[in-house]
């Protein structure tokens, strides 16, 4: 059995790795921080439950121990709660580990196979840009970017 759900395996590995290095939330945060809550939905939405040994489907199913366990806690109602705590608390995020949650809500914003969790990821990796005064990166430039092709890669890189 793989950890990773079957549509992830479809991907470029460069974005399999985007994901993967999402996972674990940032060291230094208390474990009820709403960042916490939004690892865990984010874990439910490309890795399989090792509890479970299945696919934990929405946000507050029960299950998944305290690495996917329901996102909501006494701080945090539900998901799309955690997504505004996110935003209003970000300056206490590591800068690094913001950059590997917004490149891991773009892929999911583009690629997963659920339009529900789909476009919640959109809509929080839109907010992420925004939150840092960026611009979007389209599916066709993040494609390329993450492509596994080590030309578009170097290009990006001269």
């Amino acid at each position: 059995m793989n950890v990773l759900q079957d549509w992830v395996t479809e991907l470029p590995l460069m974005q399999q790795t985007v994901l993967l290095t999402a996972t674990r939330a940032p060291d230094g945060i208390r474990k009820t921080h709403p960042v916490k809550t939004l690892c865990r939905w984010l874990r439910r939405c490309y890795l399989i439950s090792a509890f479970d040994k299945c696919v934990l489907e929405t946000s507050l199913d029960p299950r998944g121990g305290s690495f996917m366990g329901p996102c909501q806690s006494n701080e945090v109602r539900d998901i799309d709660h955690a997504m505004d705590l996110y935003i209003e608390c970000g300056d206490q995020i590591p800068l690094h580990f913001h950059f590997h949650l917004m490149q891991a809500a773009e892929i999911l914003g583009y690629k997963h196979p659920e339009v529900f969790k789909r476009k919640w990821w959109n809509v929080f990796y839109l907010r992420l840009v925004a939150f840092g005064h960026l611009n979007p990166e389209t599916q066709e430039q993040m494609e390329k970017r993450l492509s596994d092709v080590k030309e578009n890669w170097e290009a990006r890189e001269a």
